[in-house]
């Protein structure tokens, strides 16, 4: 619940002067369903106000004829380093979350990025990196050996679930897991995961096996364990079974599992070739199969000779392997939150990282007309908040735009916003994002990213000493 101001507070707007004002913006807040012209005062990193009343700050933003809205939270972002989180920033996103892949070591991913960033950040203890920690894999990124191909035995299932405990009571905002990237993990290893999360009942966020029988799987997984499950991109795993499997999902939250999922607005993956999902689908595949695969660093697409070359090397590759129908469902989906599956490795990325949620309100909401503008913003905003905040209690003032809240807000022109980033030049910035808030701070500004400003803080489930 947000924390409301005092009748007396509530009086004295016109006369309190507030540290930074957002004045004339079209304020569009999914929680509350409000949308329509107000100012907005914030005091000490909180929204103190919003009001038709005339107000003063210490430093103003003139919004009329932009849209005023929570931040966005990004629920599935890969990279989380400065360059990644500035690129997210100029994307309006104000929390961005490694969920899936996850880390290892919850305190020092932690402490790491303790000394300040842009925007807010938190992270899952994850099975992968746990995996490949026990099973001493040598890959980078992604297990590339033992992580993948080696049967944990019991003992070895004993120390992941031990690690992914300890994670948990670090403050890891959920588990993470990816099915596709260790297809040795039995059903045993994987339920064993399950039941850890069922314990405090924390969120599964999950890569799951492709299509329905995949899906069958981890919502099996999840029923059995009692475990929340969250399905990450959808459409990326559902390819044409996509509709199929959001009815799939349908179907279990109407009997009371506790279900969700996200989805990205492009047709195209990328991941490391080096991965068991990529080597274990094209090391027999012809040369026309091995040319949904692009080599992103000269833009050729693959054949034999070049997948062996390429896989001896490493680094990410980008799939072609979904379409524009399948995505267009998913995004639209009323179960669906938007999650960029951000990914930038050594300066190669794929142009969600920079261009996810722009590209939705511009070619979904505007141009599409595949769902609206408010139901576009609660599931950048409120859906992911609401998905973390019993295990996440700080979730409980993001994705919101009303008093209490915490001041995480993104401004943007409704009739121009639109990414600009595409797979050969996946660093542009979007247009249309003015202004991006964080912690009531400015991270960008006119529509440039503000430099040297860290206001972003730790997204972490209760731990030891607080």
């Amino acid at each position: 619940m947000l924390l409301a101001l005092p009748p007396m507070a509530l009086q004295a707007q016109s006369t309190t002067t507030y540290d930074r004002v957002i004045l004339g913006g079209t304020v569009m807040d999914p929680a509350s369903g409000l949308n329509a012209v107000r100012n907005v005062g914030l005091q000490a990193g909180r929204i103190a106000a919003v009001t038709t009343d005339a107000i003063r700050g210490r430093d103003t933003i003139a919004a009329r004829g932009l849209v005023v809205a929570p931040g966005f939270i990004d629920v599935h972002a890969h990279g989380q380093t400065a360059e990644t989180y500035r690129f997210q920033a100029l994307d309006g996103v104000t929390s961005s979350f490694e969920l899936e892949l996850g880390t290892a070591d919850v305190a020092a991913w932690y402490a790491a990025r303790a000394t300040g960033q842009r925007i807010n950040y938190g992270v899952s203890i994850g099975h992968i990196k746990v995996r490949m920690a026990v099973l001493r894999d040598s890959g980078m990124v992604m297990p590339v050996g033992p992580g993948a191909y080696q049967v944990a035995t019991a003992a070895d299932i004993g120390e992941i679930t031990r690690r992914l405990q300890a994670g948990l009571d670090a403050g890891a905002v959920s588990v993470g897991a990816g099915f596709t990237y260790t297809p040795a993990a039995t059903r045993d290893e994987l339920l064993a995961v399950f039941r850890v999360a069922a314990r405090s009942k924390t969120p599964v966020h999950v890569h799951i096996r492709n299509g329905v029988a995949g899906l069958t799987e981890a919502l099996e997984l999840a029923r059995a364990s009692g475990a929340p499950l969250h399905v990450v991109h959808i459409n990326s795993a559902g390819y044409a079974a996509t509709p199929a499997m959001l009815a799939m999902m349908t179907e279990a939250r109407r009997t009371g599992m506790d279900v969700s999922t996200e989805a990205y607005p492009y047709t195209a993956a990328m991941t490391e070739i080096q991965s068991a999902t990529v080597q274990d689908l094209y090391r027999t595949a012809t040369d026309s199969t091995l040319a949904e695969i692009e080599w992103p660093r000269t833009g050729e697409r693959m054949n034999r000779e070049r997948f062996v070359q390429y896989s001896a090397v490493g680094g990410p590759v980008v799939l072609y392997r979904n379409t524009e129908p399948m995505v267009t469902a998913a995004i639209a989906s009323p179960l669906t939150m938007i999650g960029s599956d951000a990914y930038w490795q050594d300066g190669t990325g794929h142009p969600r990282t920079t261009g996810t949620f722009s590209r939705v309100l511009g070619r979904y909401a505007r141009e599409q007309h595949a769902l609206s503008l408010m139901e576009a913003l609660r599931k950048m905003t409120l859906m992911p908040a609401q998905r973390l905040e019993a295990r996440v209690p700080a979730m409980r003032r993001k994705g919101r735009l009303a008093p209490g809240a915490d001041a995480d807000i993104t401004i943007f022109d409704p009739a121009t916003v639109r990414d600009q980033s595409t797979y050969r030049e996946p660093t542009l910035p979007p247009v249309g994002i003015a202004y991006v808030l964080v912690n009531g701070i400015p991270v960008v500004a006119r529509g440039q990213a503000v430099e040297g400003v860290t206001p972003g803080r730790a997204l972490r489930a209760p731990h030891g000493r607080q």
